[in-house]
């Protein structure tokens, strides 16, 4: 399949009111409203095509870029490759998503997620803490850096009442990530959690709530599922 293929597609799937949704939440033209369902489908059809991720990216297409970060291959992107996406990543599904999810499974995941989180950009800050967040999930403790990780909880709890507003919302899920994915460090998100309480982010024409972090790590212990990773980022 091409690019022209895949954009064609994505047109043939997109839907008006699918678009209305995804524009309350700050997508912009160019893109065709493509549910993230039909998104997956596709990707059952091309699996894996980092080529093909890259054009597609390019594109600036929002629908596009999204379904890039399903098919790229994280270990094939250079770093030049992730700068290039995190600054094309102007809207939430993609400095949350797409591109954390494609970087944390890259060889620069760490590196660069420090890197961004220092970004006075925000959709880049977001895309920072968004993959520490996930390389907290993905990663076997002994290939994480803990008291790092220990210092960014603290961070949190000092920064986060002025952080920008969609930084705000991935601090507190960074939280909630070590909270769930690192026992060793359970009791310390929960504290950092307890005191950091509700997180009031503005997240538009939405009925999109914040979690609280406390009450999300609690939920997870009740499962006991504290402390299993998952195998890809990616949902």
């Amino acid at each position: 399949m091409t690019a022209k293929d895949v954009l064609a597609q994505l047109k043939k799937l997109g839907s008006e009111q699918t678009k209305k949704t995804l524009m309350k939440h700050g997508a912009k033209e160019p893109f065709f409203g493509v549910k993230v369902g039909d998104l997956k489908v596709l990707q059952k059809k091309i699996k894996t095509d980092h080529a093909l991720a890259l054009e597609l990216y390019d594109s600036g297409n929002s629908d596009a870029m999204y379904f890039a970060g399903m098919i790229a291959d994280p270990a094939k992107m250079t770093r030049a490759d992730l700068q290039k996406w995190v600054k094309g990543a102007y809207w939430n599904m993609l400095s949350s998503y797409t591109v954390p999810w494609v970087a944390s499974e890259s060889k620069f995941g760490r590196e660069l997620a420090l890197d961004w989180m220092d970004n006075n950009s925000e959709m880049i800050a977001n895309a920072g803490w968004c993959t520490y967040g996930s390389l907290v999930a993905v990663k076997a403790d002994s290939e994480l850096d803990l008291a790092e990780v220990e210092k960014l909880l603290l961070r949190v709890k000092n920064e986060i009442g002025s952080a920008p507003n969609r930084v705000r919302y991935s601090m507190n899920n960074f939280v909630i990530a070590v909270g769930t994915y690192i026992a060793s460090l359970t009791k310390k998100a929960k504290e950092v959690g307890k005191a950091i309480g509700t997180v009031e982010v503005d997240m538009g024409d939405t009925s999109c709530n914040v979690p609280d972090a406390c009450e999300y790590i609690e939920k997870v212990e009740k499962l006991g599922r504290v402390g299993k990773k998952r195998k890809h980022a990616a949902c």
